[in-house]
């Protein structure tokens, strides 16, 4: 490469690299560290125009140290994956302030090619991915830039092109024969996961914020006839103790078996479940088939072994119509019945009445139903504040109030009322998808609601939220509030345009999660089933994807070999050799190693009345060789000079050192 020179434009060049690749992180770190960044990748750029040199490495150190003590101060650690994402993106824009040498460049390369792949711990969406192919080009470009710093910027660009189109055949082989482990290559630290959706505790307001946000929970695609949209509820945790204020899932009784009778009118779907980090699976009421290992508790929950870092396809069949737990344990049952001491005496007053004018527990629930239809109950996600006794004031004073405030308003008189009941949290509903043909359940659709255990019937599943708003239940929560601008765009009434443009962005999308990020072994021992592999086994798959990056790179070989000995002659190199002949006879031959520029400057050294004529020559050869200037006119005159070279007679003084 000769000496080398650390130019503007490759400087440039690194520049956006690093930045293309932080960037995406500005939203994970620290805002002292993005400023940080950002303030480093402005002085570099400033010192780079204006010429002036690098800070002394004692200044670097000390901003090193100073930064290290900050991401130490600030997440207690330098390990996991905020701290180690942070401390990565701060010595990527540090190492720029020492840029002087070609080592230094090739290391910045390197470190974006590796702090690419950081992003995807925060998204492995469909953008990201044509945001980081972007990224990627800019860096190879870079890449070439270092190694050619002679060659023109469209040249530079094709070249990446080219480079990273050659490599599309070897990943693609790769993606699909490599053996697939179940789980993660390696291990993340426990803190690159993050808690998203249902919580297994309720307060008043956790699930009305949490119906402002428009994340996918799951999806799902029905084998056959959907059920109504009344019948999907998606039961998550299921909350049984309350301590005035907030319901959780309290200690668990001592676990036996549920027992279901009746069962009637099954349906079969499969469920994609986005990640969530918590161990509950999401089915309708109630599942009696799930083709992957799971456990169904007492209160008919979902859980799955490990918590789900990553989406989980799995296929379930329910029974919507059933009946469940007919005798149920007296320690459940007690359990169902408990409420704090001193809390809510006007709530306990009215239970009370209820219990004396009712002749059996089912007379209650429908009194219950009743009163929150006909006493001016409001459904709103702007619900007022409550005070210390928090089911009163809302029974007796604000009564407006989410899902949760019914819910758990509802379960309170009834076990005043000394009916067994419990909370179930979950999803109700989804938004039908026709251009993929599966319901998208989201995190809007979140909702509470309530089960009551009834003599004879086992537990009934009884909704509140039905007796205010039923347009809830029956056609989702845009229709059921009267103001629905607190709620997401794209969840009110948006244009026909848009919300078609959405759902086939959302199919494309998850394509994507299924054929990319959710090839897993058994996708691929079914898709390479599906080409004819029969009986596969990992030797197979490494022996046949050797066998295809081996036909790749020989396919590549051939049309490269193919390419040298079939293309034209090249005239202008064709004329640099005769010059080199005749300079050879003079004893001046040109080593096999040596470039166009060092040859003439060696030259220009032995003979000085050469020197402008051999250098001009060089200097030509270069530009039309491999720089733009590739006209015709420019070649024929390049040829004439050639042809106007003196030629030397044999026995000339050689060089030294030749």
């Amino acid at each position: 490469m000769g000496k080398f020179e650390m130019s503007k434009s490759l400087t440039y060049s690194l520049l956006l690299s690093i930045l293309m690749v932080i960037a995406p992180h500005a939203d994970h770190l620290p805002l002292w560290v993005s400023a940080l960044c950002a303030g480093l990748l402005l002085w570099q750029a400033w010192l780079t125009y204006t010429g002036k040199p690098l800070p002394k490495r004692w200044l670097l150190m000390l901003i090193t140290v100073a930064g290290t003590a900050g991401i130490v101060f600030t997440f207690h650690t330098l390990f996991g994956r905020e701290a180690g994402v942070t401390l990565l993106m701060m010595l990527a824009t540090l190492k720029l302030m020492e840029l002087r040498d070609a080592r230094d460049a090739m290391v910045l390369i390197y470190l974006a090619c590796f702090i690419i792949i950081t992003n995807f711990f925060y998204s492995q969406s469909i953008p990201t991915a044509l945001y980081l192919l972007a990224t990627m080009m800019v860096i190879v470009t870079t890449w070439v830039h270092l190694q050619a710093q002679g060659i023109a910027l469209k040249p530079r660009v094709r070249i990446a092109a080219v480079l990273l189109l050659q490599a599309l055949p070897l990943t693609l082989i790769l993606f699909i024969l490599f053996p697939r482990v179940q789980g993660p290559l390696w291990g993340l630290p426990q803190d690159a996961y993050a808690s998203t959706g249902l919580d297994d505790r309720m307060s008043p307001g956790s699930l009305s914020r949490l119906s402002l946000s428009e994340a996918v929970a799951f999806r799902v695609v029905y084998n056959g006839k959907p059920p109504r949209r009344d019948q999907m509820y998606w039961r998550g945790p299921v909350l049984w103790q309350f301590d005035g204020r907030a319901w959780t899932p309290g200690r668990p009784a001592y676990p036996v078996a549920p027992k279901f009778t009746d069962l009637d009118q099954p349906i079969d779907y499969v469920v994609t479940l986005e990640p969530h980090n918590k161990h509950w699976l999401f089915a309708l009421d109630v599942p009696d088939k799930l083709s992957i290992t799971a456990t169904l508790t007492d209160d008919f929950q979902l859980l799955s072994k490990d918590a789900i870092h990553a989406r989980l396809r799995y296929a379930a069949r329910s029974n919507l119509v059933y009946h469940a737990n007919l005798q149920e344990s007296p320690r459940q049952l007690q359990r169902a019945l408990q409420l704090p001491g001193r809390f809510d005496p006007r709530a306990r007053q009215l239970a009370a009445v209820w219990r004396a004018g009712s002749k059996d527990d089912a007379g209650i629930v429908r009194t219950a139903l009743s009163y929150f239809n006909k006493q001016g109950f409001v459904y709103t996600l702007e619900a007022p504040p409550l005070g210390v006794n928090s089911v009163d004031d809302f029974l007796f004073s604000t009564r407006q109030g989410f899902c949760e405030h019914y819910a758990s308003a509802f379960v309170f008189l009834m076990r005043a009322a000394n009916i067994p009941a419990r909370v179930v949290t979950g999803y109700l509903g989804g938004e039908y998808n026709d251009v993929g043909n599966y319901y998208i359940v989201r995190q809007s659709d979140a909702h509470a609601w309530a089960e009551v255990w009834l003599a004879g019937q086992g537990w009934v599943r009884v909704d509140p939220t039905g007796a205010i708003a039923p347009d809830r239940v029956e056609r989702g929560l845009s229709a059921a509030l009267s103001d629905n601008a607190a709620l997401p765009f794209m969840e009110r009434n948006p244009p026909q345009w848009m919300r078609d443009l959405r759902f086939n962005l959302d199919a494309l999308a998850n394509q994507w999660n299924q054929w990319v990020l959710g090839y897993d072994s058994e996708r691929q021992f079914a898709f390479l089933t599906r080409l004819g592999m029969e009986s596969i086994t990992w030797q197979k798959m490494a022996l046949n994807m050797s066998a295809g990056i081996g036909l790749v790179i020989a396919v590549f070989a051939l049309f490269m070999l193919r390419h040298l000995y079939t293309r034209r002659p090249d005239k202008v190199h064709a004329a640099w050799l005769k010059l080199c002949r005749k300079l050879a006879k003079s004893g001046l031959p040109r080593a096999a190693h040596e470039g166009a520029l060092d040859y003439a400057a060696r030259v220009a050294a032995a003979r000085p009345e050469l020197t402008g004529t051999i250098l001009d020559l060089a200097a030509r050869y270069t530009a039309l060789r491999y720089g733009t200037r590739n006209d015709e006119h420019a070649q024929r005159e390049f040829i004439r000079l050639i042809e106007k070279f003196p030629s030397f007679r044999r026995g000339a003084r050689r060089m030294g050192g030749a």
